[in-house]
């Protein structure tokens, strides 16, 4: 339980400099450096953190009910920071990105860390709709689909 609400508190922290901003929260919690631009070498860093923090029992592989955690732990980040989720801002493609029919590459109802982090490259053509190598909130909000 602590390392769950660890977990929740991690995502959340920035959500009050980010509310109101679409994809504000997005940006706050997978830009590494500060500089308000996520680029792929940061989501696929996040990523490999963001796997680490589920694979409870260290085996570089996230089964069902560690996947079923990493579920639960996202919807209540999106619950309490709904204002840089929603759908209409890009939210949905965020969400896409961490399914687990996503990152399950080979079928087999479990996400290696190898499948997790090379989904990096796709979420991040997904998540960068102006095509300019970085994601920013420009990339999210109206006319972002």
């Amino acid at each position: 339980m602590l390392r769950t609400l660890t977990i929740v508190l991690t995502l959340a922290a920035p959500a009050a400099f980010a509310q109101g901003t679409p994809g504000g929260h997005f940006v706050e919690n997978w830009d590494l450096d500060g500089d308000a631009t996520v680029t792929l070498e940061e989501i696929t860093e996040r990523r490999d953190m963001v796997f680490n923090m589920f694979d409870n029992d260290e085996n570089d592989l996230l089964n069902a009910e560690e996947y079923a955690q990493f579920d639960e732990t996202r919807a209540a980040d999106m619950e309490a920071n709904a204002g840089g989720h929603g759908n209409g801002n890009g939210g949905g493609r965020m969400m896409e990105g961490m399914t687990l029919t996503f990152n399950d590459t080979d079928g087999d109802g479990n996400v290696t860390r190898e499948e997790f982090v090379a989904g990096s490259t796709g979420w991040f053509a997904m998540l960068d709709k102006n095509e300019d190598g970085s994601v920013t909130s420009a990339d999210f909000g109206p006319g972002s689909h």
